[in-house]
């Protein structure tokens, strides 16, 4: 009986052993095809980390542009074109037109003084911008009255103001079409998203994922879009409000000098 005993737990230390064995073998085997499946991925990775570097931003947002899709892309793009187009011929033309006002005060008064209205036209027809062309206006109506000079000057300074808020409606339409266009494409690429789905019968992401990111893209575009042209706006807006200040007070201390020369 004892000799039975002995037999038994040399047979159960054997299959412990082998056992243990196995699973330290087991366990060995997996750490090392982790190690060999994170040393891949390590260097994948190393390996796409230069090709992303080396694509520069105007090639990611061609192809962020081509996944888009061309058809609202387009359009956001042409947006931003006509917008980009009609700031840029604001914002040359606002420039041209501001003038140093006290430096053309100055030599209008002189001019008064010392040659009379036909010098004081003269140094107005040599200076460019809005406020010259007022000045001009109310002289040429000085020999009349007073009274006429400032009709002319006011008439004349709703026409200069029509002139510097030329285009400017173009640009706050372009403001508000780009993310209306950007939104038509989200709806129309969620729409054909929730078509697959009724079509194939099952929810899967690799099947709307395309008209998903259409739907996104189209939408980004379009509010930086409307972004970019609305900073222009605003500029434009500040840049008019100035010259019209000037032209305010420009024309009030024209008709200033012409009273105080008919004394």
């Amino acid at each position: 009986m004892k000799r039975l005993f002995s037999i038994l737990a040399l047979a159960g230390l054997f299959v412990l052993s082998t056992n243990t064995v196995n699973a330290k073998a087991t366990t060995a085997n997996v750490v090392s095809n982790l190690t060999t499946t994170v040393a891949a991925t390590a260097v994948m990775l190393q390996d796409e980390a230069p090709a992303a570097a080396d694509r520069s931003f105007q090639q990611i947002l061609k192809e962020m542009y081509i996944k888009g899709g061309a058809g609202f892309m387009s359009f956001v793009l042409i947006c931003l074109i006509l917008g980009l187009a009609v700031a840029i011929e604001r914002i040359i033309y606002l420039n041209l037109a501001t003038t140093n006002t006290g430096k053309l005060k100055q030599q209008v008064e002189d001019a008064l003084a010392s040659g009379g209205v036909e010098a004081a036209k003269e140094v107005c027809r040599n200076t460019k911008g809005p406020v010259a062309s007022i000045y001009y206006q109310g002289l040429d109506r000085a020999g009349e009255s007073v009274e006429a000079a400032e009709k002319a000057v006011v008439s004349y300074g709703g026409v200069q103001m029509g002139q510097l808020e030329k285009n400017v409606s173009w640009l706050s339409l372009f403001i508000a079409i780009a993310p209306m266009l950007g939104f038509m494409g989200t709806v129309i690429g969620m729409i054909q998203a929730f078509e697959k789905i009724a079509a194939v019968g099952n929810l899967s992401a690799s099947l709307i994922a395309g008209d998903i990111q259409v739907a996104l893209l189209t939408t980004v575009f379009g509010l930086i879009t409307a972004i970019i042209l609305q900073i222009f706006y605003n500029y434009i807006i500040a840049k008019i409000d100035s010259i019209v200040n000037d032209m305010e007070d420009s024309s009030i201390s024209l008709i200033d000098m012409l009273v105080d020369h008919k004394k």
